[in-house]
């Protein structure tokens, strides 16, 4: 239909149209449709161009190859992109395929520049394209690349973007591997220490490369630690299957969960310095698109490593990715309620709609949920109104919530019990927030909007603020926390078990066993049944309804519940 197309709009002769077929047949193997990333126009047309450079074809001009592209993929957008004075036209909606060449020629070339390096030597490359989140949007191979107007612009944001990353952050120092009595292998520690600085280069090397937002590098670089495309150079320092009997270690099992965390931790420090600074929107959208990339990556990865290393690594990948994801709503918020915060008249609409709610109400129904002592509440409400009133700035709230932790979890500080207070504090902050939000509902206060805005902000704020203050605590890294909280839980579920005998969720389940839901039905008399539940056993004891109606209902008679069965007609019911 494409090559139709061009043949009626171009007027081509049949052997130009046949030439066509193989210009196609190459768009359709190295491109795919994608939501939510694009490609400058001029790159795609550099690409074609070196494909026909390659297969001695002759190429068409530019403006036949847009007409060709839209011919193939139905539905794609132009937009024009870039800084001001240095925009450049895009196609929006469309990548290049992940396992195309044209992904593979400039990452190889970066990636072997890399691991020639000497790690105390190392230095941040620069980068050469700018990747939109998990596509690739680049490209163009050969030892002598100059990059076009298009990729310039690309280098150009990229470097824009850097400033609001804190290149400056290095790698902390792993803990040494000691394998201890778990040495049932006979692992020589040769291997344990070809590991150790296999590792710590990988890492850095991962770290070098979020630097420089080359984010589907990363995808190269664990397919070759973990031998799904390795180099000769690494084989011949740890050979695979000496790899594999370490990765069924419980010892390197823990020292590399232990490792993630604190490489993990310092590239969420690299891309997010600041959760309440701006960010632009297209770096937070490479974040979010490179968060959820994550996961898939490390598994096509890993697919003959071992299973308890591939959860090791998944569960410590998976904190990482749920981290972006959550600094980047967070931050996302907190340029919203900015400008809410800046709005005199917003502000002095939400003091009046806040002095109608009904603290007192408040307090009395979230006090037999919460416990917490009235007088904090009372302080922290006038304390909230009074800064609300001085229409503080974004940093002032940030402060003052802040100083709000500090004050309710001081008196577990050095305490085995911080993260579980920590952790409590959290769902009473929720619960209150939300009983306010509720009156502010019921009374269609006209500053809802707005209060539902920095309800979100604050709830998020303050999970960021628990979260290192119990890493804190713990000598952990908050992403280490979020693995703990886990463990939390299940520490929770081991006692619920020693009380009873039996595992909680065992109960949970012996107690559906013996209940019945009652299925219910509209009564001749107009009256309403509820919906009640009752022993199977008081089933048996009922007598037995005809076979084509075997439905029995629980409807209130006089004050008492009563049971009915239907009768053989349908229309009416009789006492039981």
């Amino acid at each position: 239909m494409a090559i139709e197309t061009l043949q009626k709009s171009e007027g081509l002769s049949s052997q130009r149209s046949s030439l066509l077929n193989s210009h196609l047949q190459w768009l359709l193997d190295n491109y795919e449709t994608a939501e939510g990333v694009s490609l400058p126009r001029s790159t795609l047309y550099n690409h074609y161009l070196r494909h026909c450079q390659e297969q001695k074809l002759d190429p068409v001009n530019a403006a036949s190859f847009g007409k060709l592209i839209r011919s193939i993929f139905m539905g794609l957008r132009t937009r024009r992109l870039g800084t001001r004075g240095n925009s450049k036209y895009h196609y929006y909606g469309i990548r290049v395929k992940p396992d195309s060449p044209l992904n593979r020629l400039q990452e190889d070339m970066q990636y072997m520049a890399l691991r020639q390096q000497p790690v105390q030597q190392k230095q941040r490359f620069k980068p050469v394209q700018k990747f939109d989140g998990s596509s690739g949007e680049n490209y163009s191979g050969g030892g002598q690349h100059h990059p076009g107007a298009a990729e310039q612009s690309v280098i150009a944001q990229s470097q824009h973007h850097q400033q609001f990353l804190d290149a400056s952050r290095a790698l902390p120092d792993f803990i040494e591997l000691d394998l201890g009595q778990s040495n049932t292998e006979n692992i020589s520690p040769e291997d344990v220490k070809a590991l150790q600085s296999l590792y710590r280069e990988h890492c850095e090397a991962i770290l070098d490369v979020v630097v420089n937002l080359q984010f589907s590098l990363i995808e190269k670089l664990w397919q070759t630690f973990w031998r799904y495309s390795p180099p000769d150079s690494i084989e011949a320092r740890l050979p695979r299957s000496q790899l594999l009997a370490l990765c069924r270690n419980e010892a390197v099992l823990k020292w590399m969960s232990t490792c993630d965390h604190l490489m993990y931790q310092a590239l969420v420090e690299i891309l997010i310095p600041d959760v309440l600074r701006p960010i632009p929107s297209a770096l937070t959208q490479a974040i979010r698109n490179f968060a959820k990339s994550l996961e898939g990556w490390l598994n096509n990865a890993m697919n003959a490593i071992p299973q308890r290393m591939v959860q090791t690594k998944i569960a410590a990948v998976s904190a990482f990715a749920q981290t972006l994801r959550r600094y980047t709503s967070l931050n996302h918020l907190a340029q919203a309620a900015r400008a809410v915060l800046q709005n005199t008249s917003q502000i002095n609409q939400m003091l009046s709609d806040l002095n109608r709610v009904d603290f007192a109400n408040v307090q009395e129904q979230a006090s037999w949920v919460c416990q917490c002592e009235e007088g904090v509440v009372q302080h922290l409400e006038q304390d909230f109104k009074a800064t609300l009133q001085q229409q503080s700035s974004l940093e002032q709230w940030a402060a003052w919530l802040d100083n709000v932790v500090t004050q309710v979890l001081k008196p577990y500080e050095h305490r085995p019990s911080f993260p579980r207070a920590a952790r409590q504090f959290l769902l009473k902050w929720s619960f209150y927030s939300s009983m306010v939000i509720r009156d502010l509902t019921l009374r269609s206060a006209a500053s809802f909007g707005s209060f539902h805005l920095i309800r979100l902000l604050y709830d998020e704020y303050m999970f960021y603020l628990v979260e290192h203050r119990v890493a804190q605590a713990t000598g952990e890294t908050p992403i280490g926390v979020m693995g703990e909280v886990k463990l939390g839980m299940d520490s929770d579920l081991e006692e619920d078990t020693e009380e009873s005998g039996e595992p909680l969720a065992k109960r949970e389940k012996s107690e559906h066993e013996v209940i019945q839901v009652i299925q219910v039905g509209a009564l001749e008399d107009g009256s309403h049944p509820v919906v009640g539940v009752m022993q199977p056993g008081v089933l048996h004891s009922l007598p037995q309804p005809p076979q084509d109606h075997s439905e029995h209902i629980l409807t209130p008679s006089a004050g008492t519940p009563t049971i009915r069965h239907c009768s053989a007609t349908g229309n009416t019911y009789a006492s039981v």
